[in-house]
């Protein structure tokens, strides 16, 4: 389902520039339908057993849901239907992912806190997922407008045409953008903290400077410094694409990475 939509909106809304009029009401309700399935198998796979079956491919998954899920809200208040195709179609990748690669149950996965922790990393994740999507296709955006002719006196400024017409202003991109990564890098911060605070509960020692915390903590340093940097050098367009890059690679490589190094390639839970 995600897969059909992803090229239904290819083809109406890249292909065919058929944008700036919104989602239609048919559009909304089959948005809905992929992702309240997916949002009940996930439901059932990871809240509902006693002891939940967890691993990088359940994240994957539940960052994309929740990332398309965002996208579906946010298209109440922006045009923002020439995001949709990239997005539904990195969930149709993602969501098989948990039935290829099961993961493994953990006694600590049932615990209150571990759920609380795991919640927050997953909106955390599909923030910043967003907010990559966003960055990249500023980045191209605004390579296309620094490309475009100057236009001569008394003729109109060259506007983005054919796939990228379809996205909203760059400013409202921009605003969105720092706005997710604002949101995202506090819910960053009170994953880190419940980890450190949940750690001797769950694992019955403090918690270890592995290279999982330290990926964690090293993304939480990029993105900070990208906001301080935004709010007091005004950073933008290459500058900001850079940095939310780096800290987006990193924040993969604290969980989903070490997790599918363990349970692929090292075949440990």
């Amino acid at each position: 389902m995600y897969a059909l939509l992803a090229l239904h909106f290819w083809n109406t809304r890249w292909r065919h520039a058929e944008h700036g009029k919104g989602l239609k009401t048919w559009e909304r309700l089959a948005l809905m339908v992929p992702l309240s399935l997916q949002g009940w198998l996930l439901y059932a796979d990871i809240v509902l057993p006693e002891l939940p079956l967890f691993g990088f491919a359940d994240a994957l998954s539940a960052m994309l849901w929740l990332a398309v899920l965002f996208y579906w809200v946010e298209s109440l208040f922006y045009n923002i239907e020439g995001m949709l195709a990239p997005a539904l179609a990195l969930a149709a990748v993602c969501s098989p992912l948990p039935a290829l690669f099961p993961g493994h149950a953990a006694t600590y996965a049932a615990s209150l806190e571990f759920k609380l922790h795991l919640i927050l990393a997953m909106l955390a994740y599909s923030l910043f997922t967003i907010a990559m999507l966003h960055a990249i296709l500023m980045a191209v955006a605004e390579r296309r407008l620094h490309k475009a002719r100057k236009p001569a006196p008394g003729d109109a400024p060259d506007m983005l045409t054919g796939p990228l017409g379809g996205l909203p202003p760059l400013l409202t991109l921009e605003r969105l953008l720092f706005r997710l990564i604002g949101t995202a890098f506090v819910l960053l911060t009170l994953t880190l903290i419940t980890g450190i605070a949940f750690s001797e509960t769950l694992f019955g020692t403090p918690m270890r400077l592995n290279h999982k915390t330290l990926f964690a903590v090293f993304s939480w340093a990029t993105f900070a410094g990208l906001l301080v940097g935004r709010h007091f050098y005004g950073w933008r367009g290459r500058t900001a694409l850079r940095w939310t890059l780096i800290g987006f690679i990193m924040l993969l490589f604290a969980y989903v990475g070490s997790r599918f190094v363990l349970e692929v390639i090292l075949g440990q839970s």
